[in-house]
């Protein structure tokens, strides 16, 4: 099965995540997505991106809109927590952007926010549903250590295990771990 670890990545967050799958699928080849081959000759392409305004980002879409039908696993990096409804939300929106696509999996974690987005945000008025507050802050402290070693551990194990489903589904050899 021939595999493709698409990304886009502004910081660096998602490309430490592409980086640990691409390690644990060592078939796999690894694209930035300005550089990325044809999706056409892929049997799998593992899709990350960084969440801006809840969904892919502007490059990461306009990879996906070329991808056509295919097997699809979706990778991304955000500054919210991994559990919140965003999260899941931004997954989800993602996933539409591919809709003749099977959606094999997901994967979300959190990465640090770009300092000048928080820059930006610190001078919103108190009345913008963005401005600083408490907890905001607290999750932009907590976001700024990921992704961390455990993260990438997570994905990475996510990546073997849904290739180990799908080639053994397809008949296929399957990577050990």
């Amino acid at each position: 099965m021939k595999v493709l670890v698409c990304v886009s990545s502004k910081t660096g967050n998602t490309l430490k995540v592409a980086s640990a799958i691409q390690e644990a699928l060592p078939d796999a080849e690894l694209y930035k997505v300005e550089n990325a081959p044809p999706s056409a000759s892929y049997d799998l392409i593992f899709m990350g991106f960084w969440v801006d305004k809840g969904t892919a980002d502007e490059k990461a879409q306009e990879y996906m809109a070329t991808i056509g039908s295919k097997k699809v696993a979706l990778f991304a990096t955000l500054g919210a927590y991994p559990d919140s409804a965003h999260a899941d939300d931004s997954l989800k929106n993602a996933a539409a952007l591919l809709p003749d696509c099977e959606i094999e999996g997901r994967y979300i974690c959190q990465g640090a926010i770009d300092p000048k987005l928080i820059a930006w945000m610190e001078k919103l008025p108190s009345e913008h549903p963005h401005s600083p507050d408490e907890a905001r802050r607290k999750r932009w402290a907590d976001a700024a250590s990921h992704p961390d070693a455990q993260d990438c551990q997570r994905a990475a194990d996510w990546a073997v295990e849904l290739y180990q489903r799908i080639a053994s589904f397809q008949g296929g050899v399957a990577v050990s771990g």
